[in-house]
Order: structure tokens, then C-alpha cells, then sequence
């Protein structure tokens, strides 16, 4: 799986949109989980997601199907890992599905992820999910360029990464200090598989000396403060959190530099789930199309070949290069890319 990424990234420089391969047809949850599930009577969902955007109208649409109960817990991701893993070591399960790739790397590499291929995402992009069910992407999370419009100049737009060094910008872009794959380290790991190693470490070096600000909290508020006027350009931001700001009337712009970095939003069912039969219905609820088309309502990109994204432009599939990074992935390369961002950006 960790090469698949890479596959798709060549695959859509030539062909301009994502190459995709399906297995299978999906299918509607069996009579018998559906009859299990109920006999549990509730499913635990532990989200670092935002609540009233997504996950309670999931939860309320599960709960309408089915009269199943779902309790979520909130927190940051790092917490909820940190939960699960301290649930698993003591033996004392409560959760039954997570969210967040950033969780799944703490929480498989403590073995506390168990296997589930859900039926619903058969048709799904190999590139979005685990072949052997560890985990399953709902929704794209690309990141990208903004500049505040009355700031910069339409004429001094940034067409490139090359751009980007243009002295003009020193000191004037800022981006989070997150070191998932949605931060920093995705960023440098697109450009190393854009550019190549020896390019792409010359033009990170050079980057470095723009002195780009790090705000030491998520993308939303990195993009928050480019609305406000504190920063002209802003880096690894996520793309569908754009028009939520433009239709606010704030004066912030998408500027299309491709390929975009980003990284995968996945689920993932947690070993001894307390409530199995129901959480494997609700994973088989949010990724049918009814639940993806309940998620692209709520401005999330969904992963789901046949639900379109509220606003188009915003899904890879013939608007642009996505070169996304599966979780697996940054288990494997993200340390590096960590450290990179430690060593020249910090």
C-alpha cells in the first residue's frame, strides 16, 4: 500500500486525474448484522471531527435507519489515541470505531486496530483504503495554497512552488506546526516526491530562508488568519475549508499549485470493540453513499467514487494532482519528514 500513492501521483500527471481501481461491488449491510447490531443497541465512536458539521448528523442519520444508539467522544487526536491505547493495555474497551489518520499510527503500531473490509467501500479506489481492512478512507483532506485577496495582487499570485521563494514572500507566509500528513511534513514529502530527493531537498533549503511563520495550532486557524489580514499567503491549508471562508465573504482565494499535498480522513474499527456488530454498521453506514453524500453536505471531500463534492473543483477527479499520503505511508516516511521540518523550519 505504500507504494500506491506514489503510483497514483505518476498516474495523474499523465493522465490529469486520478487513476482509479476498484474491487469488487459494494453491497448493503447483511439482515444479520443489521439484526446483531441491534441486539448491542449502541456503538462507540471516538471523533476528533467536527461535531455539529459532520459527525452529529451521521449519527443522528445512523440512529433514524436503524434505532441504534451513538454515543460519540470528541477530543483532539492525540488524546483519543492516547484513550484507546491506555483502554487496550488495561483491557477495559469502550470505544468501537475511530477516526483520524494521525490516531491510526499510534493506536495499529500499540495493536489496537482490528481488520475490517467494509462492504460499502468496494468500490472505492484502491488508493483509499487498506487491502487488508485496517483502514478506509471517507474523505479527501488536500491541502494547499490561500492568499488573502486584498492583500496580494491577482498579478502576484504564486504560480509555482518556485514562486514561493520569490523574495517578496519572506516573512510574509505562515503555515501550522502540525506534524501529521495535513502539516508541514506532507508538505515536504510531496516536494521530495514532485522534485525528487537532491531537488527537493535544494528547494526545501532554500524555502527555510523565507522564514515561514509557524502557528502552533490546527489549519482552520492558519487560514483564519490569513482572513483576518494577519498573513498574505498561508501554506498546507485544506482546500474545502476555502469556500466555508469565501461564502462568509471573507477576501481569501484558493491558488491551485499542483500537486497538492494532504493526506487521507479514515476510519478504523478498534480491536475488542465492546459493541462489534454495531460498529461495523456504522462504518458500513458512513461510507455508502448516503452516508459520503451526508459528509460532502457538510463540506468534507468525500472518498466515495459515485458522490460528487458539494463544490466540484475541490475533488481531485480531472481538476488536479492530489498527492495524497495513506497512513501507512507516513508510519514509514513521516519520521523523516518530521525531521526535516524540525531541522530547517523550526
Amino acid at each position: 500500500m505504500i507504494s500506491k500513492i506514489k503510483t497514483l501521483l505518476a498516474a495523474t500527471a499523465i493522465t490529469g486525474m486520478i487513476a482509479v481501481t476498484c474491487n469488487g461491488t459494494a453491497q448493503a449491510a447483511s439482515q444479520e448484522l443489521i439484526d446483531a447490531a441491534k441486539k448491542e443497541g449502541k456503538v462507540v465512536w471516538y471523533t476528533a471531527l467536527v461535531v455539529n458539521q459532520v459527525v452529529r448528523p451521521l449519527a443522528e442519520a445512523f440512529q433514524a435507519k436503524y434505532g441504534i444508539k451513538v454515543e460519540f467522544v470528541s477530543a483532539l487526536w492525540q488524546e483519543q489515541a492516547l484513550r484507546m491505547i491506555n483502554e487496550g493495555k488495561t483491557g477495559k474497551v469502550q470505544g468501537d470505531i475511530f477516526d483520524g489518520p494521525p490516531a491510526f499510527e499510534q493506536v495499529y503500531a500499540a495493536g489496537f486496530v482490528e481488520p475490517y473490509l467494509i462492504p460499502s467501500a468496494a468500490d472505492y479506489p484502491a488508493a483509499y483504503k487498506d487491502p487488508k481492512g485496517l483502514w478506509t478512507a471517507h474523505s479527501l483532506q488536500p491541502t494547499g495554497i490561500a492568499v488573502n485577496t486584498d492583500l496580494v495582487q491577482e498579478k502576484d499570485y504564486p504560480k509555482t512552488y518556485e514562486d514561493l521563494l520569490d523574495p517578496k514572500w519572506k516573512g510574509r507566509m505562515a503555515w501550522t506546526t502540525s506534524t501529521s500528513a495535513g502539516g508541514p511534513p506532507g508538505f515536504i514529502g510531496m516536494i521530495l516526491d514532485h522534485m525528487g530527493e537532491e531537488k527537493g531537498m535544494e528547494y526545501l533549503r532554500k524555502l527555510a530562508k523565507q522564514d515561514i511563520i509557524n502557528v502552533p495550532s490546527n489549519q482552520r486557524v492558519v487560514l483564519d488568519k490569513a482572513v483576518a489580514g494577519e498573513v498574505p499567503l498561508v501554506l498546507s491549508v485544506y482546500n474545502y475549508h476555502i469556500p466555508i471562508s469565501q461564502a462568509k465573504g471573507a477576501p481569501i482565494k484558493w491558488i491551485k499549485i499542483e500537486p497538492l499535498s494532504g493526506h487521507l480522513g479514515t476510519f478504523s474499527l478498534i480491536k475488542n470493540a465492546p459493541h462489534p456488530n454495531a460498529a461495523r454498521l456504522l462504518l458500513d453506514f458512513i461510507m455508502s453513499e448516503e452516508g459520503e453524500t451526508i459528509q460532502a453536505r457538510a463540506g468534507y471531500i468525500p472518498a466515495h467514487p459515485a458522490v460528487p463534492a458539494e463544490n466540484p473543483s475541490l475533488k481531485p477527479e480531472g481538476n488536479y494532482t492530489f498527492s495524497g499520503i495513506a497512513p501507512d505511508r507516513m508510519m514509514v516516511e513521516g519520521p523523516r519528514w518530521v525531521k526535516i521540518y524540525r531541522e530547517l523550519f523550526e
